[in-house]
């Protein structure tokens, strides 16, 4: 038994890992693509919506591989994002910050492009999705 146990942990973990390998990839396109915009508020809104769908990834994942009942789901999907929202804003200023020197006088990660940008999409993604699967742990110990 303990054996099974830890082999259907080590599937979640797995999974997690194409999760996050799946964001940042959907992430990296979208800005390749143009999709993000750089000079209006519909590139903060673009990013803002790939990391709410990253985070309901992560809350469904969770859901579906504890066989949760559906106050689980809800409950699951909503401390996913409360995690990944408290945790974006303060993991955005950190990254920006360690990617100041490499933003060649830049007012922004923005403005400054290129893979500076694809960078500090996919350690904020990184960091968001941390923050979610952070959340649902705390959230599970404690049921």
């Amino acid at each position: 038994m303990l054996l099974k146990k830890r082999s259907v942990e080590a599937a979640r973990v797995n999974l997690m890992q194409y999760i996050v390998a799946i964001a940042v990839i959907g992430i990296l396109l979208l800005q390749s693509s143009g999709a993000i915009p750089r000079d209006s508020v519909g590139g903060s809104m673009v990013i803002a919506l790939a990391f709410f769908l990253g985070a309901l990834a992560v809350g469904v994942h969770e859901a579906w591989t504890k066989k949760r009942h559906v106050l689980g789901w809800i409950v699951n999907i909503v401390v996913a994002f409360v995690g990944a929202f408290l945790v974006a804003a303060p993991g955005g200023m950190v990254v920006a910050m360690l990617l100041r020197p490499f933003m060649g006088g830049s007012p922004s990660l923005a403005a400054a492009g290129g893979p500076v940008m694809h960078v500090a999409l996919a350690g904020m993604m990184i960091v968001t999705l941390l923050g979610a699967w952070g959340a649902l742990w705390v959230v599970s110990r404690w049921r």
